[in-house]
């Protein structure tokens, strides 16, 4: 393979590890921050998830698809048959469960940093808007680890 082949390449496993990680993370304090309650925290916690999509979790998710696509045609894979499409599909799912989750947690960051201006407790709207949140998740971090297989097997579908 070319240098420039293994620089996309590097790059595209550096993003995937990012996305996913960065999502596994701040998933994951997320869900710990909130079974405490602490109104303070969940606010702190969700500043920083929000933060943590901005700087890592979105830019991750354009050079992915972009350096996927690039690198299956350099390496001569079809974009329409095999392992390939499934990738794509399965990518598409979790952009599609990821980008309405984006919004929930800008909301419960905006709903938590009233509530402290307030002194109040979460509304009962906040524990709604982490439900949908947790259940879109599933199906996104789902598609992502059949990606991953997808990309280390590569299996003749």
């Amino acid at each position: 393979m070319t240098p420039d082949y293994l620089w996309l390449k590097w790059l595209h496993i550096i993003s995937a590890t990012v996305l996913f990680g960065t999502g596994f993370g701040t998933a994951f304090y997320k869900w710990t921050v909130d079974r405490r309650g602490d109104v303070r925290a969940i606010a702190v916690v969700m500043e920083r998830v929000v933060l943590a999509d901005w700087i890592f979790t979105t830019p991750a998710a354009v050079i992915q698809p972009v350096t996927g696509i690039w690198l299956a045609s350099i390496a001569g894979y079809s974009l329409t048959e095999g392992w390939v499409p499934w990738s794509l599909i399965l990518y598409a799912i979790a952009a599609m469960c990821w980008l309405p989750v984006v919004y929930l947690q800008i909301r419960m960051r905006d709903m938590a940093r009233v509530c402290i201006a307030r002194g109040s407790p979460l509304p009962p709207r906040y524990h709604e808007y982490a439900r949908i949140w947790f259940w879109l998740g599933m199906p996104a971090f789902s598609a992502l680890i059949v990606v991953y297989y997808l990309m280390v097997f590569r299996p003749t579908l």
